[in-house]
C-alpha cells in the first residue's frame, strides 16, 4: 500500500478536523484517530484484529514497525503511560486524542511506530 500523491494534504485536513475533537471512548479514540491518519495516508481503511495489547492490535493491521527515530509525518506512533495510539506529525511531534482535543507530545514519549505506506 502506497502513500497517495495528496497525503500531506489530507493529514493537515484530519488534524485540523481533530483539534478540538474531544476523547470519546465508542466514537474518537486513539484506535480510530490512528485508523483515520492512514485512510488519510493511503486511501485505504486498514484491517486489523482485537489482541489484548494497543501494540499487539496495531501490529495486525500488517504494518511494519520502524524505529521511532525513523519515523516519518503520517507514521502511527504509540505511546505509553497510558498506551495510547497517534500520528507522527514532524520529526520532534506526535498528536494523540486527549479529553478536549488533540495533545502533542515529543516523539520521545512514543515507544514504537509503524510506516504507513
Amino acid at each position: 500500500m502506497t502513500r497517495l500523491p495528496d497525503w500531506p494534504d489530507r493529514i493537515a485536513a484530519l488534524i485540523s478536523a481533530a483539534e478540538h475533537r474531544p476523547f470519546d471512548a465508542a466514537r474518537w479514540n486513539c484506535g480510530r484517530f490512528a485508523m483515520a491518519a492512514v485512510v488519510a495516508c493511503t486511501g485505504q481503511r486498514p484491517l486489523w484484529q482485537h489482541r489484548p495489547t494497543l501494540a499487539a492490535m496495531a501490529d495486525t493491521a500488517g504494518y511494519p514497525r520502524v524505529p521511532v527515530p525513523f519515523a516519518r509525518a503520517g507514521d502511527v506512533v504509540l505511546a505509553t503511560d497510558p498506551d495510547r495510539l497517534g500520528v507522527l506529525l514532524d520529526a520532534g511531534r506526535a498528536a494523540f486524542v486527549g479529553p478536549a482535543g488533540l495533545l502533542r507530545l515529543p516523539i520521545t514519549a512514543c515507544t514504537i511506530a509503524w510506516r504507513v505506506g
